[in-house]
């Protein structure tokens, strides 16, 4: 009987220890980031501080940083980007270890003129090795409404999501293992900034500076994962326990999931990059 009662005891200690480090969906912006950079007046927030406005002028740029660091987990934000002529104009939204052989997923936007497509880029460091650039088409305007864009992290896998579509995933396989992103935590960034010497055409179209401030907005900061209590490695995020988090059990995609990624609703961007790691894990996006 005291086995019993024992076993549930540390059980509920274990539930609630997983629960307190676990972050569930962002109340306010203030609540949960820091402003990293940029003028007063160049984050702007909504009356309830759910949503953020940052802007970009000749000046500079602005982003933001979570006051936590994340070791696993689903991490989104919904984004609308700049509208009309934003050539060489680059928002992102990217998690960052902030160590020196870093580790980071990025999702970054490549303004283009009036009427031409934004190119979305991914990007993964492992070890302070990069060179993993993909670069596509959304099947949307990302500048005419909100759309919501994910990192799901664990112990199998890292993918990007863009409206719950899966645009690439790296798995953790045997190829793969001795970089896989495991052991670091991530902050969580956000940021506008001026990439002309390289964004759109591969800098052959310059940011029009008559068209300033530039405007991205971030509403629905849901902040689901470990948060890394500053033991290394941090045993609350790599314990038995987390195993059991929804965003854990998410060891691969499901059949609608693969036949999204495999047959594709995205297309390659003209000049896309090269995968340059020969990895045969990080999955390649098939065009229509």
């Amino acid at each position: 009987m005291w086995t019993l009662v024992l076993m549930v005891v540390a059980a509920l200690t274990a539930s609630a220890r997983a629960q307190s480090t676990n972050t569930l969906d962002t109340s306010t912006f203030d609540q949960s980031f820091n402003v990293l950079y940029g003028a007063d007046n160049q984050i702007e927030r909504s009356m309830d501080g759910r949503a953020v406005s940052l802007s970009m002028t000749e000046l500079t740029g602005s982003g933001f940083q979570s006051k936590d660091t994340y070791l696993f987990g689903q991490l989104s934000m919904k984004l609308k980007l700049v509208p009309g002529d934003a050539a060489g104009v680059v928002v992102c939204f990217y998690l960052h270890t902030m160590t020196e052989n870093h580790d980071e997923f990025d999702f970054e936007f490549l303004g283009n003129k009036s009427g031409e497509p934004v190119i979305l880029q991914t990007n993964i460091y492992a070890n302070g090795n990069g060179g993993r650039e993909e670069r596509i088409f959304l099947w949307f305007d990302p500048a005419e409404k909100f759309h919501t864009y994910t990192v799901l992290w664990n112990h199998n896998q890292v993918v990007f999501y863009v409206d719950s579509v899966p645009i690439r995933v790296l798995r953790n396989t045997p190829q793969s293992q001795s970089f896989y992103p495991k052991v670091r935590p991530m902050y969580v960034f956000s940021s506008i900034w001026n990439g002309d010497d390289w964004a759109t055409r591969g800098g052959l179209d310059k940011v029009n500076w008559t068209n300033a401030p530039f405007l991205a907005h971030y509403k629905d900061f849901k902040m689901n994962g470990c948060v890394y209590n500053g033991v290394d490695p941090s045993p609350d995020c790599v314990s038995p326990f987390y195993s059991d988090t929804w965003w854990s059990t998410h060891d691969e995609l499901n059949a609608v999931e693969l036949r999204k990624l495999e047959w594709g609703i995205v297309r390659k961007a003209p000049g896309w990059i090269e995968d340059r790691s020969g990895l045969p894990d990080l999955r390649r996006i098939i065009p229509l």
